[in-house]
């Protein structure tokens, strides 16, 4: 269907069928700004996506825009981890969907993907400012039917999430995107839901790693690993996201470095300046 048409326009109808159903809309003005073309040439382009997808698209008068359908369908194919990877450092645009360039780089397998749907649904309430009604399996209760605010995506290295205000908890809180089904937009959130209210998401905290104390017999070569400065690694993470961290690099975070074993390379050093991050409680040897 598409391979009587030039690469370049390839893009573009890539780029609008990425914007559709990631963002649910789409103007002409930014196929016109992200390709520098003509708005002859823009308007050209999707008249030939509707043509090829008539029940994807409508345009709104009023609005001046192009909308997604309750009926669309991608046209492209969109690898789940490959485009979550993309979303996640914002250099997504829909050309990873034409898939004709291949990087000679492996990674460990994943096991668990997110449904591309799903977090395409999210991914339009975060950017249209929007509440979505969800259901969600948990582990303690079970499926069921909640609303929340979502307000980012994450990677915590082990799985995705996303951030979110819990209108039932009335808290934020991290919500597993492989536990989430069944999403629908609703109403505009408060102040209260939105990310600024989020302070343990907004608060950037200080983490002040070191070579382990007993673990390792060259500390010379973790530092080297880590790029580490006066032997030790400062970061700055949102307190939301400190936890994840310090358990996917098996940082040790106990009061004296006492756990063993190998895999335990890095010890937190500071971590009686860090008592009143909630996050922290997953963290290895963490104990308040």
């Amino acid at each position: 269907m598409l391979d009587a048409i030039s690469y370049a326009q390839k893009q573009r109808l890539a780029y609008i069928d990425f914007c559709l159903l990631f963002k649910g809309s789409i103007y002409r003005q930014d196929l016109i700004n992200r390709f520098e073309v003509g708005l002859s040439a823009a308007s050209r382009d999707f008249s030939v996506y509707k043509e090829r997808a008539p029940n994807n698209i409508f345009y709104d008068s009023t609005e001046k825009r192009y909308f997604q359908t309750a009926d669309f369908k991608p046209v492209f194919g969109y690898d789940a981890k490959r485009t979550l990877t993309r979303l996640a450092n914002n250099i997504s645009d829909g050309f990873d969907a034409i898939g004709d360039i291949y990087f000679p780089v492996e990674a460990p397998s994943t096991l668990n993907v997110p449904d591309i749907f799903i977090v395409a649904r999210l991914v339009q309430a975060i950017l249209n400012n929007k509440a979505v009604g969800v259901i969600y399996t948990s582990l303690s209760s079970g499926s069921n039917a909640i609303e929340i605010v979502p307000h980012s995506i994450v990677d915590n290295g082990l799985r995705w999430h996303v951030r979110a205000f819990d209108r039932n908890s009335r808290r934020f809180r991290d919500f597993v995107l492989t536990r989430i089904s069944k999403v629908s937009i609703k109403d505009s959130p408060n102040e209260e839901e939105n990310a600024q209210a989020d302070t343990e998401w907004q608060r950037l905290i200080a983490l002040q790693l070191v070579p382990h104390p007993k673990n390792v017999e060259q500390p010379t070569a973790i530092e080297m690993d880590y790029g580490m400065e006066n032997k030790q690694l400062l970061i700055k993470v949102r307190a939301a996201m400190a936890g994840y961290l310090l358990r996917r690099w098996n940082v040790d975070c106990t009061e004296r470095g006492t756990l063993k074993g190998a895999e335990y390379q890095l010890w937190l050093q500071n971590r009686f300046t860090l008592n009143d991050v909630q996050n922290l409680s997953i963290a290895p040897g963490y104990l308040k």
